[in-house]
């Protein structure tokens, strides 16, 4: 049984001296694309009930799971939702499950990783497979092509990626970033309560902050959550005025650096859906 993560990974984990390399988890994650690929081509749809189709004799069961978002069962041969969270929530979960059960059932797979892995990383790369194995399933690649073809590399991509697939922006954001080739960051800002450091300050407001960030491959640069965007940015001007936007501009970065970058700020609802079009020769590490 495993918890899932919040986020799916935006990068492979750097092995240890003693411990595989990325190489090996990137054979890995391509393997278990593969596989859940796969199997989602075999199913009527994308739908609970049609996810669920390729998986003879295993019970779907919602039920309160406090702090967990869902679990599988090999034993009993049960999925299990977290009936208390969000329905897209509930979905990437699903999926993520499944794709527990795929892993279990590809013996070969199942046995390489048991080989270049072991303990608390072998835990930590199942998790991460099975997260590419979700996305795989709920982000068919024709899906993710059709929306760069249309829309490129840009916000508006990134909320029609994450609507059509009904899964979450972040979600959406990693699996939108692996298959960008230009240059881009992609970013989701909302706006998050303020702290306060002196209660003289008066009441704590709301500020516009980043909530997850994740670049195509190649990009080394990331935004960290909470990096607070700047009011006069077109990332803070698309949430005022509710209208997309397009810009020369720079990525706000935590330690003060503007890097400079094209912005595509698409506002969704009460946050703004962003991409970063870098330089094409990115030179720096990410960001400290």
């Amino acid at each position: 049984m495993s918890d899932v993560p919040a986020d799916l990974p935006t990068r492979p984990e750097t092995g240890t001296d003693s411990a595989p390399g990325p190489d090996a988890l990137a054979a890995a994650r391509a393997r278990m694309r593969t596989l859940a690929t796969g199997y989602a081509a075999a199913l009527p749809g994308r739908d609970t009930h049609s996810l669920m189709h390729g998986l003879d004799g295993v019970q779907l069961t919602f039920m309160p799971m406090g702090d967990r978002d869902g679990a599988f069962d090999p034993e009993h041969n049960v999925i299990l939702i977290n009936s208390r969270v969000r329905p897209e929530r509930q979905r990437f979960t699903l999926a993520h499950e499944i794709s527990h059960a795929l892993l279990l059932g590809d013996d070969d797979l199942l046995s390489d990783l048991h080989d270049a892995f072991e303990g608390d990383r072998l835990e930590q790369v199942i998790e991460t497979l099975c997260n590419v194995g979700a996305a795989a399933l709920l982000m068919p690649t024709d899906l993710i092509a059709g929306m760069l073809a249309r829309f490129g590399p840009t916000g508006r991509a990134l909320g029609e990626l994450a609507r059509r697939a009904d899964v979450s922006a972040s979600t959406a954001l990693y699996a939108l970033a692996e298959h960008t080739d230009a240059p881009v960051l992609y970013a989701v800002c909302a706006l998050t309560r303020a702290g306060r450091d002196d209660p003289d300050d008066g009441p704590a407001g709301k500020v516009l902050t980043v909530r997850v960030s994740g670049g195509a491959p190649g990009v080394k640069y990331s935004l960290r959550p909470g990096t607070p965007v700047p009011d006069d940015h077109p990332v803070a001007v698309a949430l005022d005025t509710r209208l997309p936007i397009v810009q020369d501009s720079y990525v706000p970065f935590r330690s003060g650096r503007r890097m400079p970058a094209q912005v595509d700020a698409f506002p969704d609802r009460q946050r703004v859906l962003v991409s970063f079009r870098l330089p094409d020769r990115p030179a720096a590490r990410d960001e400290a």
